[in-house]
């Protein structure tokens, strides 16, 4: 019984004075509102940004020749792609696998020339989300002699489809390459290369413009789910038919962009960090001043055998339940914000008073439109930190309760 009453009775006190409850409770609840919108913010822009990383671009796994990665050099080819891509294949986690060809031409409509990239693929094996052709592609647009062109490269050049690109290259002989293609259609993609630069053909006329065999540069593997991506790189590097590749996980391809992903990581424990102060200052300011008002009461209550401890947990049980009304409040907040936002999406050009747009960064086409994401785990934090900082708040408080000496404080 003594736990409910005490609840009850550190419930009344805050009542006491109400206003500078409810100023604690607003600090605290402002504090995580704060918290929840930044985080929902930054989960929705990292997993679309890993999203886009981990699927067309670099895949969970990236199979290629030793050195090809540093030098991109065309003639630094996997042979026999058919029997190494039934070997990935054959894993029973992995989900996807595409092999690719890229080589850098000079493109021309009439007589001048602009800089491109050839982007050789398998259609059937890009046709997935994380593929590079998530929407699939439109009639006749691999026919023999038929490419595909970047949405934005398309636009820059003024290229549309029925129209014959003249390329001219270098193959992995070293000879001259050329050839002419048929504009299929456009092609929009959030890789860089292919939106801004890419000519996206199949691997057979990639090959024989080229004069490559059964050869590409690389092979893009996705798995069932990113906790086995380690041990699937174990399996895979080990494989006979794998012998002499660089088999390497989507963190060892591109650790530039795993270093931004972690400062994100660690942006949002500073948010969470200013929900403490924030907490610890509405709570701790609450508690001294009620405290120092309520010595003469405390003093009374000790001179009729009241205990320290009882006073403690009193004190205790009102900054406990300070925090949650604040913390619910907060919350409460947060997920209306979710609500309102996670559907249509928040767009940073709009709120700027400009138009959507997309920027490339580190071969990532981004859209300024992004949808914000909150998860169980972002509100327990804020929960967590603010009942730590509750108990925390509450130790000078306590301790100067327990130094009183009733005759003392009676006097105050």
């Amino acid at each position: 019984m003594a736990v409910p009453s005490t609840l009850r009775i550190a419930w009344r006190n805050l009542g006491r004075n109400r206003k500078r409850s409810l100023l604690a409770v607003g600090a605290i609840a402002i504090g995580q509102f704060s918290f929840l919108a930044v985080a929902a913010l930054l989960n929705g822009y990292t997993d679309d940004f890993l999203d886009s990383l981990t699927g067309p671009l670099v895949g969970h796994i990236q199979v290629h020749a030793y050195e090809w990665r540093d030098e991109r050099s065309i003639d630094l080819v996997m042979e026999d792609i058919d029997a190494k891509l039934a070997e990935i294949r054959s894993d029973p986690d992995v989900a996807h696998a595409s092999a690719r060809i890229y080589a850098p031409v000079l493109a021309a409509l009439t007589e001048d020339g602009f800089m491109s990239v050839v982007v050789g693929i398998d259609p059937e094996a890009e046709m997935h989300d994380s593929g590079l052709l998530p929407a699939g592609a439109p009639p006749g647009a691999f026919d023999a002699g038929s490419v595909l062109v970047g949405r934005g490269f398309a636009r820059r050049y003024d290229i549309v489809p029925g129209m014959e690109l003249a390329l001219v290259g270098q193959d992995v002989d070293g000879s001259i390459a050329s050839g002419l293609f048929t504009v299929a259609d456009t092609v929009r993609s959030p890789v860089e290369i292919v939106n801004n630069l890419g000519i996206v053909m199949t691997l057979d006329d990639a090959r024989n413009f080229l004069a490559m065999s059964e050869d590409a540069h690389e092979i893009i593997v996705h798995v069932r789910n990113s906790d086995v991506i380690d041990a699937t790189v174990s399996r895979l590097s080990a494989a006979p038919a794998l012998a002499g590749t660089e088999v390497l996980p989507w963190r060892d391809v591109v650790p530039q962009l795993v270093a931004m992903i972690d400062m994100m990581d660690a942006f949002i424990l500073i948010v969470l960090g200013v929900v403490f102060i924030a907490a610890a200052a509405g709570i701790a300011n609450t508690m001294l001043m009620s405290t120092f008002e309520r010595t003469h009461e405390f003093g009374m209550l000790l001179s009729l055998g009241c205990g320290p401890g009882r006073l403690a947990r009193m004190i205790t049980a009102e900054a406990v339940i300070l925090g949650f009304v604040g913390v619910g409040a907060g919350t409460v907040l947060g997920l209306v914000f979710l609500a309102v936002t996670s559907q249509t999406g928040l767009d940073y050009a709009a709120l700027s008073g400009g138009e959507t747009y997309e920027v490339a960064f580190q071969g990532l086409q981004m859209g300024t439109l992004m949808n914000p994401r909150l998860y169980p785990s972002d509100i327990a934090a804020g929960v967590v930190a603010v009942f730590l900082t509750s108990l925390v708040s509450v130790i000078w408080p306590i301790v100067r309760i327990v130094r009183l000496e009733p005759m003392e404080a009676m006097r105050t």
